[in-house]
C-alpha cells in the first residue's frame, strides 16, 4: 500500500516528491522527512510514514530523529566558528589547548588533523560503556591517554566515535562551555535550526523511535555489493574498522532518554529535517529568518580537501574537508562543491555552494551502510535532475 506523502515542493521539483514516495514503496522506508533550501529559502518540505519505526502514530511537522554521524557536521561548525572568530588556530597543536592530549607522541597532532580525521586516534584500547562515554571528563581522559594508531597527520581514518570527545573537549577548553551549550547558543539559535547535541527534556516528546530495517527483497540495484576487503573489515572483531565503530560497547540504546541527553557530537545529535537543512543553508548564505554563520572564507575551508584516498577505518576511499565529507565514492553528494555529512544508516545533510542548495534528510529506519544510503541517494539524484531541468 502506498504511503501518503505530505508537504510541498516548488514548481520544477515534483520529481523529488515522486522519489520520496518511492523510498516507502521500494526502499523500505518507515518514516522520514526531507527539507531543501535554495538560496536561503525553503523549496521542498516533505514528510510521510510513522514517527516511530515500530509504531503507528503519524510523522508530523517538526518530528525529530537521531542524526548519528550527521552530527559531525554540526560539531565541525563549532570549531570552525571559533577559528573564524580568532579563538582557535587550526594549525596549532591540539595539546596547546588540551595539554594532556600530548601523551604517547601526539604532540604533533594539529587541530586541523582532528577535523580531517588525521589525528591518529580513531579507536580506544578499551571501549567505553555508554555511561562512561557520556562522562565528558572520563572520555576525554581516555582519548588523551590513547597511543595513536599512526603518527598524527601522516594518514587518515574515520574517527567514528572518538570524534565526539576530540571536538567536545576542544570547545570546552577554549570556551568553558560544553559543546551542546555552544551549539545551542552560537549555531542553532542564530540559524533558527532545531538541532541539539544533548536533547533538552522539553523537546523529548518530539523525537521518534529509531530501529533497524531491511529494504524489501524486491529492491534490486539499489546498492552495489561491497568489496570483500570491506566485508572482512566489518566481520573481523579485531580490525580497526570494528574497533572504531565499537568504541562505545555495548552499543548504546539510541531510544534511551539518558543516551539522547548525552553530548556526543560524533554520533547522537538530534534534529528535524528542517533544522538540518537550515543549518547547512546558514553555512553558505543568508537564510530566511536566521543568520549566516560562515563567512565565504570559512565555507571554503570546510570544503577544501584535507584528506583523500584509502581510509584506514572505512577501507574504501574517502574525502574530507575540515570536518565535512566531500563529494566522492564514499559519500556522493550533489556536485563537486558540496560538503556535508551522512549518518550511518540513513540521515544526510549537506550544502552545495554552486547551486545554493542545502539538504536535510532524516529517517527512523536505520539500514545497513555507513555513507551512501540508497534512500538518501535517490533523493539527491532527484534534486540534481530537477536542477538540471
Amino acid at each position: 500500500m502506498d504511503t501518503a506523502v505530505n508537504g510541498t515542493v516548488a514548481p520544477g521539483f515534483e520529481g523529488v516528491r515522486t522519489a520520496f514516495g518511492e523510498n516507502f514503496t521500494a526502499r523500505g522506508e518507515r518514516g522520514a522527512a526531507l527539507v531543501v533550501y535554495r538560496d536561503g529559502r525553503r523549496i521542498i518540505d516533505l514528510y510521510a510514514g510513522t514517527r516511530d519505526v515500530d509504531g503507528g502514530a503519524p510523522w508530523e511537522p517538526g518530528t525529530a530523529q537521531i542524526l548519528r554521524s550527521g552530527t559531525k557536521g554540526i560539531a565541525a561548525a563549532a570549531l570552525l566558528l571559533l577559528h573564524q572568530r580568532g579563538e582557535l588556530d587550526l594549525d596549532a597543536p591540539v595539546g596547546s589547548y588540551w595539554p594532556e592530549f600530548k601523551a604517547h607522541g601526539k604532540e604533533d597532532a594539529l587541530v586541523r588533523h582532528v577535523l580531517a580525521h588525521r589525528a591518529g586516534v580513531p579507536a580506544l584500547d578499551r571501549p567505553l560503556t555508554p555511561a562512561e562515554a557520556a562522562d565528558l571528563d572520563l572520555a576525554a581522559a581516555a582519548v588523551a591517554a590513547q597511543e595513536p594508531f599512526w603518527a598524527p597527520g601522516t594518514d587518515h581514518g574515520y574517527h567514528a566515535q572518538t570524534y565526539s570527545w576530540l571536538t567536545a573537549e576542544l570547545v570546552r577548553r577554549i570556551t568553558g562551555r560544553t559543546i551542546g551549550e555552544y551549539v545551542a547558543e552560537q549555531i542553532a539559535g542564530p540559524a533558527g535550526a532545531d538541532v541539539w547535541i544533548g536533547l533538552p527534556d522539553d523537546r523529548a516528546h518530539r523525537v521518534g523511535r529509531v530501529g533497524p530495517v531491511e529494504p524489501p527483497a524486491t529492491a534490486h540495484g539499489l546498492r552495489s555489493r561491497p568489496k570483500r576487503a570491506i566485508v572482512e573489515a566489518y566481520e573481523n572483531p579485531d580490525s580497526l574498522t570494528n574497533r572504531a565503530f565499537g568504541t562505545i560497547a555495548p552499543a548504546a540504546d539510541e531510544n534511551d532518554p539518558a543516551y539522547r541527553a548525552a553530548q556526543l557530537p560524533g554520533s547522537n545529535g538530534i534534529g528535524t529535517a528542517e533544522g538540518l537543512a537550515r543549518f547547512y543553508a546558514s553555512l553558505i548564505g543568508e537564510v530566511e529568518g536566521g543568520a549566516r554563520l560562515f563567512t565565504p572564507e570559512t565555507a571554503q575551508l570546510a570544503r577544501t580537501e584535507a584528506s583523500s584516498g584509502p581510509d584506514r577505518t572505512l577501507i574504501s576511499p574517502s574525502r574530507f574537508g575540515l570536518g565535512y565529507m566531500l563529494h566522492g565514492i564514499a559519500s556522493p553528494l550533489l556536485t563537486p562543491t558540496s560538503f556535508g555529512h551522512p549518518g550511518r544508516g540513513g540521515a544526510l545533510g549537506f550544502a552545495d555552494p554552486e547551486s545554493g542548495i542545502a539538504f536535510g534528510y532524516i529517517t527512523n529506519g536505520m539500514q545497513k551502510g555507513v555513507t551512501a544510503d540508497p534512500r538518501a541517494q535517490a533523493l539527491v539524484k532527484s534534486v540534481r535532475e530537477a536542477l538540471n531541468g
